[in-house]
């Protein structure tokens, strides 16, 4: 009779793996921390070009004599924008770097799960863009004499939460598509960055699009979690598309729907690395 020897690191105990995971996540959102201090030249592209694409946005609005809160929706609007390009460049096309650069094989063959790689990508990325984000908002409102009205300060933290955590789960997905379709994404991914922030309503009510493309918009989790926020920050004025606890629940449903999806794509690519040993739909 012949025995299958089981490697010690997989005879986890249900603790251990999530210490393992934990600690790969911690492991795989460093790199992204300590990037704000080895490439301070980022700043330039990640906050001074945004927020001058803000301040036209505002200027168009100021032109035409709009209230002031108008100002305030494109300016969280483009803060917002930060997250999808993360999610984009950060998100779905890391694994293809990692892929050029020899790293991904390292990923493959470590004792934790990619979702735990994932998770740290996306928690190191939330934590830095979030900054940015912030210094949109801030120096933005400063310069344009912006306030809030705060309606439900848990209610906009839970908002804000569920629209990250949707959205990095929608990134996770999309970095499996990376890896099958390769350099045929590429082209895709420019195409769709300007139509996003149109369908998606980053400067202006997505009411305004009428009701059927605000429900195909709604599959993008930055559409409902703008929505929600602006409503909670601007109660007087702002012509919302939903009302808030309907986008809470379309937004909860987001965020199983996406983390299964990202759960099942991985799995899906895992199997076909160690069965096929390769990860693209064709060879390229």
């Amino acid at each position: 009779m012949t025995t299958t020897r089981v490697y010690p690191m997989f005879q986890q105990k249900p603790v251990e793996g999530l210490r393992l995971g934990l600690k790969t996540m911690l492991g795989r959102a460093y790199p992204r921390l300590i990037s704000v201090i080895r490439e301070p030249d980022w700043i330039l592209y990640e906050i001074i070009l945004p927020l001058l694409r803000v301040i036209a946005f505002v200027l168009v609005y100021k032109a035409l004599k709009a209230p002031l809160q108008y100002a305030g929706f494109v300016i969280l609007g483009g803060a917002l924008m930060a997250f999808w390009l993360n999610v984009l460049w950060m998100m779905a096309a890391q694994l293809h770097w990692e892929r050029l650069s020899g790293n991904l094989e390292l990923y493959l063959m470590a004792p934790a799960s990619m979702l735990w790689i994932l998770a740290g990508m996306a928690f190191g990325g939330m934590l830095i863009t979030l900054l940015r984000a912030a210094v949109i908002v801030v120096v933005g409102s400063l310069i344009f004499g912006v306030t809030y009205s705060i309606v439900s300060l848990p209610g906009l933290v839970l908002i804000f939460v569920l629209t990250l955590v949707a959205l990095y789960g929608l990134g996770s997905m999309l970095a499996s598509l990376y890896l099958l379709y390769n350099r045929e994404v590429w082209s895709i991914q420019e195409m769709i960055q300007e139509p996003i922030a149109l369908i998606t309503g980053l400067y202006f009510p997505i009411r305004a699009l009428g009701g059927y493309v605000g429900l195909a918009a709604s599959l993008i989790p930055l559409t409902l979690g703008m929505d929600a926020m602006r409503q909670l920050l601007f109660p007087h004025g702002w012509p919302s598309f939903l009302p808030i606890a309907w986008e809470i629940i379309i937004l909860l449903v987001l965020v199983a729907v996406f983390l299964v999806g990202a759960a099942k794509s991985f799995s899906y690519i895992e199997r076909r690395a160690k069965i096929e040993g390769r990860l693209t739909l064709k060879w390229q």
